[in-house]
């Protein structure tokens, strides 16, 4: 059966980080979504507020992220993929709050990824679109950032994996960076061309595109193998509440607010063969601390389950 994963967020700690690796480990999980987006918030970001964590030399972290490294070997835990901070860009942000979210933040976040030997580092587009006028000339910023990082991710082996986004219009979510499946997968294929390597990637996020409408299966299948990573989520289809599957229905008869059996078949058509990794970790910090291996052990069957409707 396909490995089952879940972010690290509310879990791994840095104080203990193989406590919360064993604890992933004990609750049937042998891959981690590594929330290195944690480090560097993005409810500050827009609030033009930096830390000083990735002020530290590439030495710094590999040092600070070695308990997590061991930690995660001991636990038998697999890195399988990463999040860096995002926004990648703050449109209202000063020019030195961008060059250094571009010039510094991205090329270590890349730098961590390679050190946990982690292979798909999931990258934020930029949300430009109402800036600029069209989804095209926001592409082309994207993909300006992404040329950017293309030959250090080549270097290291590492994929970057673009994400289904929404976008906040007018107290609406509509669609957001890298919600056509025909237009990623020609843009992926482009760049991996260009490179002659697999330096672009697809992740797609259940919850996001529950909030806009996409179809599942659909969309799975026109990216087929450029599929390599997942963040599978629930919510009401009206906030981005990052839930446990089947949490949310539509009407009393109890239909589901996510389409996950087109979930399944579109992971189905394609023969998936990557992680079911889950992006669940508000929940965590719902229940009591006490109940936290529970929900983790619940959230791990949930991930045996779709494990078993894919074989």
């Amino acid at each position: 059966m396909l490995p089952i994963g879940v972010q690290t967020k509310n879990v791994v700690d840095d104080m203990h980080p193989e406590e919360g690796f064993a604890l992933l480990r004990r609750a049937g999980f042998t891959c981690g979504d590594f929330s290195l987006n944690g480090y560097l918030l993005n409810t500050a970001l827009y609030a033009s507020e930096v830390n000083a964590f990735f002020d530290k030399t590439v030495g710094e972290l590999e040092a600070f992220f070695t308990p997590h490294k061991q930690g995660a070997a001991a636990a038998g835990i697999t890195i399988n993929q990463m999040h860096m901070p995002y926004p990648n860009y703050v449109p209202r942000g000063s020019r030195e709050l961008n060059d250094y979210l571009r010039n510094v933040v991205a090329p270590k976040s890349l730098e961590v990824c390679a050190f946990l030997g982690c292979p798909c580092l999931v990258v934020h587009g930029l949300k430009l679109s109402y800036y600029l006028g069209s989804e095209e000339a926001e592409w082309k910023e994207t993909e300006n950032f992404l040329d950017f990082l293309a030959p250090m991710a080549k270097e290291m082996g590492i994929t970057l994996c673009i994400e289904n986004l929404y976008e906040g219009l007018r107290d609406h979510l509509v669609e957001g960076p890298c919600c056509k499946a025909q237009k990623a997968a020609e843009r992926i294929d482009r760049m991996n061309e260009k490179y002659h390597a697999q330096v672009l990637g697809f992740c797609f996020d259940t919850g996001h595109a529950n909030l806009v409408g996409l179809d599942f299966e659909e969309f799975l299948t026109t990216l087929g193998h450029r599929l390599k990573v997942l963040h599978i989520h629930d919510n009401d289809g009206i906030s981005d509440l990052h839930q446990i599957p089947f949490t949310f229905t539509k009407n009393r008869e109890n239909r589901p607010s996510t389409d996950w059996e087109g979930f399944l078949r579109g992971l189905k058509n394609i023969r998936f063969q990557g992680t079911l990794s889950f992006e669940t970790a508000p929940v965590l910090t719902t229940f009591p601390e006490a109940m936290k291996g529970d929900v983790l052990s619940f959230i791990a069957r949930m991930g045996n389950y779709f494990a078993t409707q894919l074989l």
